[in-house]
């Protein structure tokens, strides 16, 4: 319980050090400030000053508030419990990766010259390692994880699907790191891998109730 609370401490204690740097540039950054950039890194998107200082901020906070409320009404709360440390473990790898997107969008917007797209690759890699971290260690619940009708409906396919789906993720984070070394192939890097694997991981938990109505049939008769 203590090292809940610390885990929270923490993670608010990022966030409002975003609200503060908001404020603390707030008079120093242009009125139109960058917010948007296509596969190249080129900028192709503006946001006015306030909402691209507090709208990061903003939604970190509403995401943390929301990760907080999940574990109290989930009906299957006590399956939540069972793997709350690498859940809360998420909640910080996800809040320090928007606070990163956040800095590094300041610095750019302060006069800074790079290639955001290959600072973003190191980012996208680690949490998509960890979210594999998460994958692998989840029980079976209404709000987190890979949930299909077939997951949901036996714990056997569902600890199946994430031990794969953690393997998978995984995997994403290294297939990701690739786009440091093909910065031209960087976002399909990203993109395709995660998209790819969960629709694959969608099929894969079918193909497993498939197998367990069979095994099931096989015993009645």
């Amino acid at each position: 319980m203590k090292k809940n609370i610390l885990v929270k401490i923490t993670i608010l204690f990022i966030i409002f050090v975003s609200f503060g740097m908001s404020a603390f540039f707030y008079p120093v950054l242009p009125d139109k400030m960058a917010s948007h950039w296509n596969i190249k890194g080129e900028i192709d998107g503006y946001l006015s000053k306030t909402w691209a200082l507090f709208l990061m901020p903003a939604i970190s906070l509403i995401l943390f508030l929301f990760f907080i409320l999940i574990p109290r009404i989930d009906p299957l709360r006590e399956n939540i419990e069972k793997f709350i440390k690498y859940y809360y473990g998420f909640i910080i790898v996800l809040i320090l990766f928007l606070y990163y997107i956040y800095y590094i969008t300041l610095i750019l917007n302060i006069g800074f010259k790079f290639n955001i797209i290959q600072l973003l690759i190191p980012a996208f890699a680690g949490l998509f390692y960890y979210l594999g971290i998460l994958t692998e260690n989840l029980k079976r619940n209404w709000f987190i994880g890979i949930r299909t009708p077939w997951t949901l409906s036996s714990d056997n396919v569902w600890l199946k699907t994430h031990k794969t789906g953690g393997k998978l993720y995984k995997t994403c984070g290294a297939i990701t790191l690739l786009g440091i070394s093909f910065p031209d192939f960087a976002i399909f890097l990203v993109i395709l891998p995660i998209i790819l694997f969960s629709l694959g991981l969608i099929v894969f938990s079918y193909f497993e109730y498939k197998k367990e109505e069979k095994k099931s049939k096989r015993r009645k008769k």
